[in-house]
């Protein structure tokens, strides 16, 4: 028979009283045992799963979040359903994820549609069970209803959201066939910030800047065109924000794709004020900070570290110092620790020891059912290593793109393994050994593929 959620061997080891487990109840309509006990020191983590709208992997069907237990989770002879079982996280399409440091509770902004914009937050009780706490709050009005929003790491206090929009500026008294003058001027690039206090479910703070660039690169026509990944610094007062730059032909106004890659780049903030946005340039890294679904940068032992994007040299990580600018000295190139070609960092999280597991694709990656494929690598952030992580099998539809989450549970870090449609598993990495334990089986559906651990 399979076991949901609490393996016998954990069942057996509660009965004689050896784990933390006092007290159980169980849910007769999907068969999941709930813990209960309060003084449990049992770390929760909770898959989230992504399903199919209308083609393969593009996770525009809904998400679904799953909780169960850390040594469940590392037990193979689990197996969890969460596209059958799971707790339905509102959101019209992908939900925007983030969890507690202690894995406790699930906060959600829901992204797109009626309810697009709106923030809640869950306390983990175990299977499918999430029990919504505090208030809801709307922060639509401030950034929109498809905010890029994340948890900033200052104790689960704090979240922030970010909007960029952007409007392009002609010369009204000209046509692109004058000779006198330039028809496009340049593009004025809006951000919007606001804060929001996870605790209380209140704005805390709202502002909104012009950002633009040099002089120089805007008369190319290039302008932020996306933003995201806002990180505290570890002073606490200033905010970083992820750049993403487009480009227009400056004679015609139209979109030039073709146009040269500008370094990478972020915005600065005062924090909390969210004032004295100033834009900072990497002499290291080409291409975007933004990221995608995950969390693109983070704070480690006094710097920020933070992955680029659609690099011509590969992906990088670039540091930034206790200055506010980034540190060129700092030169950490993915390409040349994994002897790979273009790769793209697509996801990641370090552990508190500087170590950390890194979601990537390559030049040689197959071509799956949804996209390219995807890879983990162990990374050290101080050694400057990646390393191709071994212990996880990998297939052409893996697919990790839109992935979003990793639980980080003191050295150790739990990543979801399943091709786009098929069974796979939960795998935790030990970051100081590099050991891999597989974990709790993954029940699949056709079309669907799981986001992440939280």
């Amino acid at each position: 028979m399979k076991r949901t959620f609490l393996s016998l061997k954990t069942l057996a080891f509660a009965a004689i009283g050896s784990l933390f487990l006092a007290s159980c109840s169980t849910d007769d309509d999907n068969g999941t045992t709930v813990i209960t006990d309060p003084d449990d020191t049992t770390r929760w983590i909770t898959v989230a799963a992504a399903r199919m709208g209308d083609n393969p992997g593009d996770g525009n069907g809904g998400t679904l979040i799953y909780a169960l237990s850390s040594q469940d989770a590392k037990d193979p002879t689990v197996s969890i359903e969460p596209f059958e079982n799971g707790f339905i996280v509102p959101s019209n399409r992908t939900a925007r994820l983030q969890a507690s440091e202690d894995g406790s509770t699930i906060f959600n902004i829901s992204y797109a549609g009626d309810t697009g914009g709106n923030y809640t937050k869950y306390e983990v009780l175990g299977g499918q069970n999430f029990e919504q706490t505090g208030s809801a709050i709307s922060i639509a009005p401030y950034v929109g209803s498809a905010p890029r929003w994340i948890k900033l790491f200052d104790g689960d206090k704090t979240g922030a959201a970010v909007y960029v929009s952007t409007e392009n500026q002609f010369n009204d008294n000209n046509t692109p066939d004058d000779e006198t003058d330039d028809f496009y001027e340049r593009t004025e690039a809006t951000m919007g910030i606001v804060t929001l206090d996870l605790v209380n479910s209140q704005i805390l703070e709202f502002q909104e800047h012009s950002v633009p660039l040099s002089a120089e690169e805007e008369a190319k026509g290039y302008y932020i065109s996306r933003i995201d990944m806002p990180t505290l610094n570890a002073a606490g007062d200033k905010l970083y924000i992820g750049a993403g730059l487009s480009k227009v032909d400056p004679e015609t106004g139209e979109t030039d794709g073709d146009g040269e890659i500008l370094a990478s780049k972020s915005i600065v903030l005062d924090y909390p004020s969210l004032t004295n946005p100033e834009v900072i340039t990497s002499g290291v890294g080409i291409g975007n900070t933004n990221g995608y679904r995950s969390i693109n940068a983070f704070e480690y032992n006094g710097a920020v570290y933070q992955a680029n994007q659609g690099d011509p040299q590969g992906s990088h990580i670039l540091k930034i110092g206790a200055n506010n600018e980034y540190d060129d000295s700092y030169v950490f190139s993915l390409d040349a620790a994994l002897g790979v070609e273009d790769a793209y960092i697509l996801a990641w999280r370090p552990a508190a020891n500087g170590k950390a597991v890194l979601a990537y694709r390559h030049a040689g990656s197959a071509e799956g059912v949804a996209g390219a494929q995807g890879y983990f690598a162990l990374v050290d952030l101080e050694a400057k290593t990646a390393q191709k992580i071994s212990g996880i099998p990998y297939d052409p539809d893996f697919y990790l793109f839109q992935y979003q989450g990793f639980a980080v549970d003191g050295t150790d870090i739990y990543v979801t393994q399943a091709p786009v449609g098929k069974n796979g598993n939960i795998y935790v990495v030990d970051t100081e050994t590099g050991e891999v334990t597989k974990g709790a089986e993954l029940v699949n559906t056709t079309g669907s593929h799981f986001i992440g651990a939280f």
